[in-house]
């Protein structure tokens, strides 16, 4: 067989990413704050981009007339820079009301949205725990000794005072304070206020009605030294158990919590700023952009200098490219907006019983609906939605929020998983602390006042996603 050489011509496709792919994708995931960042980032480094007035009109280089024939040669795509400069404002072009309606409505706007509705903070462990002191059926003089009790926690929730150190600081006796310690031991996080590791895992374990087992007991109370040590065998010949036991022994205790005060934040406020804004003005939704602090850019006169001079072919590459990046950004940043709008416009329309009435009025939301809804790709919703923040007359969601599954109800509607999630956490805040509904009877009140057919263990993984206890954890021994 012989063996020869010979040329073919294959036609394929392939898709690269661009670096200015990458750019205009990344915009997309951006939050508001990292736009702004990634914007003054690039005026910074590229000369032919500045930012301009918002009341002023976008400047667009125009050609001479008088310009040499030998410029026509020149690689500077002036045509088309041309056209993609006219960045109108984008604030007016998608808005679904006219330029001075909108000024005036958002003057108005700026009094009735101050600082504090554009933050949120974890609460502190104090704080979480202040909150159930006040709510339980405590004297003043008992509140006050939890008072004392609470203010001696240190960050991890372990109490640092002593009974007698406590007394004297609430000016009660001695034998006042076990049963407030008690009481407050038993809050949400269980264990907090405990003295030493073993007390905490031993209150914890009486929640969860652990300490029925005499082994459990025994090696968290006298033996937590050895277990940490992996002192296995003398706990074996002790106990008269094998390894397997031991192991799951090891298994119940490494699930309690060893620092119950860390769950908690430490307080320290974060804060939003909306990409976006709905509002009800006459009885219809409008959408307002928020276009404060984001940089508008438009094409710096420089490059129309520049574009005449002599250079090299190494320089006119360089220039070249600057300035197809910045005509690039310009178009990116528009095309981020208008594609925000229309998904927020498009989630107003499928949510409006949310806008109207809140969370209960939440309906079942896929990232396709959305797709379908503007025909853009469930990629580029899910870039969209990601980190960006709408004020609404209930609060600030993030724009993942309005998606949620579906549960059907008793005469076939559809209810939101998030609508669910807000009802149980309703029914939980109004329960008896004496007497906390179960799972199960959590399921059946769903039932009956929503008609949704939800089995207890979803309950249970809608409970724990919403960071609730169990009702063994939330009962209240007072």
């Amino acid at each position: 067989m012989a063996i020869e050489i010979r040329q073919q011509f294959k036609l394929s496709q392939q898709l690269h990413m661009t670096p200015m792919l990458k750019q205009a994708i990344s915009l997309l995931l951006f939050s508001r704050q990292e736009l702004v960042e990634a914007v003054q980032r690039e005026l910074l480094e590229n000369p032919f981009l500045e930012e301009r007035e918002a009341e002023s009109p976008p400047a667009a280089p125009e050609p001479e007339s008088g310009r040499a024939s030998s410029d026509q040669d020149s690689p500077w795509p002036q045509e088309e820079v041309t056209r993609s400069a006219e960045w109108e404002e984008y604030l007016g072009e998608f808005s679904s009301r006219s330029r001075i309606a909108q000024q005036e409505y958002e003057a108005a706007e700026e009094d009735n949205n101050p600082l504090e509705a554009c933050h949120s903070a974890e609460p502190t462990l104090e704080a979480h725990l202040m909150a159930q002191l006040l709510l339980s059926p405590f004297t003043e003089k008992q509140k006050a000794i939890g008072e004392c009790i609470i203010g001696n926690l240190d960050e991890t929730g372990y109490l640092t005072a002593t009974d007698e150190e406590i007394a004297a600081l609430a000016g009660a006796e001695v034998s006042e304070i076990a049963p407030v310690l008690s009481a407050i031991q038993n809050f949400d996080p269980v264990g907090v206020a405990a003295r030493t590791l073993s007390e905490c895992l031993l209150i914890q374990m009486r929640a969860e009605h652990y300490d029925r087992d005499p082994i459990l007991v025994s090696l968290v109370r006298d033996h937590l030294k050895d277990l940490e040590k992996q002192r296995y065998k003398p706990l074996l010949r002790q106990f008269r158990i094998d390894l397997e036991t031991l192991k799951e022994y090891i298994r119940v205790i490494q699930s309690l919590e060893a620092r119950p005060g860390g769950s908690l934040g430490s307080g320290v406020p974060w804060y939003v700023s909306p990409d976006i804004f709905v509002r009800k003005v006459n009885g219809e939704f409008v959408i307002l952009m928020n276009d404060e602090d984001l940089p508008h850019l438009q094409l710096s006169p420089l490059s129309e200098e520049l574009s005449g001079q002599n250079r090299s072919s190494e320089e006119k590459d360089y220039m070249n490219d600057r300035l197809r990046s910045a005509v690039w950004i310009i178009r990116s940043l528009e095309e981020r907006q208008r594609t925000l709008y229309q998904v927020m416009e498009s989630i107003v329309k499928h949510q409006r019983e949310f806008f109207e009435n809140g969370i209960y009025g939440l309906k079942p939301l896929v990232l396709k609906d959305i797709a379908e809804d503007i025909g853009r790709s469930e990629s580029s919703i899910s870039r969209i939605t990601t980190n960006k923040y709408v004020g609404t007359p209930h609060g600030i969601f993030e724009l993942k929020y309005f998606f949620n599954s579906a549960l059907s109800s008793s005469d076939g509607r559809q209810v939101g998983s998030e609508s669910v999630k807000a009802r149980i956490r309703s029914l939980i805040d109004g329960e008896d602390p004496a007497h906390p509904l179960s799972d199960e009877e959590i399921s059946s009140r769903l039932n009956d006042g929503l008609g949704v057919k939800i089995a207890r263990r979803t309950v249970a993984k809608y409970r724990e996603e919403l960071g609730l206890p169990s009702s063994s954890r939330r009962k209240k021994h007072l």
